[in-house]
This record gives structure tokens, C-alpha cells and sequence, in this order.
């Protein structure tokens, strides 16, 4: 199964896209459009672009990870509500599961995975949102390879990463 990451910020989005098969995930751009603008009409519309983009029509297979702020210690920022309820008008817009994964430390691999590689930091500020998408969404990969029967899939993937109390981690 393909999945498209999504690292949703204030004024750039991250993406990055994986799949199940090969495990790896890697950066597939930033969406330069503030999350309010158009009172967030105008994010969805390209994140809409995006998913048809990556993943296909919507009759395709293929699902979100959106990421979930968690404090260090594992508890919900108070962005974690935020991306909660914009995973459920991801859910209801689009027709897909979206699953929320751990985002915390995400930044941090971006910036170290371009320390010393010479780009301005401009450059760097452009790209570190889809590398934070990608480092998110190998971490999901991982998890799900973890959970997953030896045979694979078998009826789809595992939905619970233990992110909500009985809730799972899925919209």
C-alpha cells in the first residue's frame, strides 16, 4: 500500500510518500500555502492535488499519515487537537484513512540530514518540512513492518499504533 505523509504547519506543509512494499519513504515536496488562508480552503485544495498526485483517484488504494504533536514525554501538545480535527476533514474530504503518527524529533533529523551539505538556509527551510515528512513516515513504515502477520498485509494494515485511548491512531 502507498501512503502520502503529511507534516502539517502554520505556513508550509511537508510531504513525503512510502510504501508498505519496499519500507521506505522519501521526501515528495512543500506546499507553500498557510494552513488558514481562504479559512483552510486553500491548503485542502492542494493537498487535494497532491493526494491525486501521489496516490491516484480515490477509488485507488492508498492512505494519509498526518503527523501528531506529542509533548516528549508522549502526552498531546495542544496542536495535537488541531491535527486531529484536520485529520477528520482529511477523512471526510477525500474518502481515505488517515493515521496520525508521532511527529516529535521529525525537525531535528531534517536539520541533521542537511548539516554540511552546503545549502543556504533558505534552502534548507524549503525542504526541511518534506525531509520531517519522510523521517514521519519511515517511522510509520517501521511500525506498521512490526505489527504486520509474517504472510504480510494479510487484511490490511494494523490500525492501532497506540496513539488514542481505544481509539487507535486512525480517523
Amino acid at each position: 500500500m502507498r501512503f502520502l505523509a503529511i507534516d502539517l504547519g502554520d505556513r508550509r506543509t511537508g510531504l513525503a510518500v512510502g510504501d508498505t512494499y519496499t519500507g521506505l519513504a522519501g521526501p515528495a515536496g512543500v506546499l507553500e500555502v498557510p494552513r488558514d488562508r481562504d479559512g483552510g480552503l486553500a491548503l485542502l485544495r492542494a493537498l487535494d492535488d497532491a493526494i491525486e498526485e501521489h496516490l491516484g483517484p480515490s477509488h485507488m488504494p492508498g492512505g494519509l499519515v498526518l503527523g501528531l504533536p506529542l509533548h516528549m514525554d508522549g502526552s498531546e501538545s495542544p496542536r495535537a487537537k488541531l491535527a486531529r480535527a484536520f485529520a477528520e476533514t482529511l477523512k471526510e474530504r477525500t474518502g481515505r484513512t488517515v493515521y496520525l503518527q508521532d511527529e516529535r524529533l521529525t525537525s531535528i533529523e531534517a536539520d541533521e540530514r542537511m548539516a554540511r551539505t552546503g545549502m543556504t538556509h533558505k534552502q534548507k527551510k524549503r525542504k526541511r518540512d518534506a525531509l520531517a515528512a519522510a523521517a514521519m513516515l519511515t517511522e510509520f513504515l517501521r511500525a506498521q513492518r512490526e505489527q504486520a502477520p509474517a504472510d504480510g498485509w494479510g487484511d490490511g494494515p494494523p490500525t492501532d499504533l497506540g496513539y488514542g485511548p481505544d481509539q487507535g491512531d486512525h480517523v
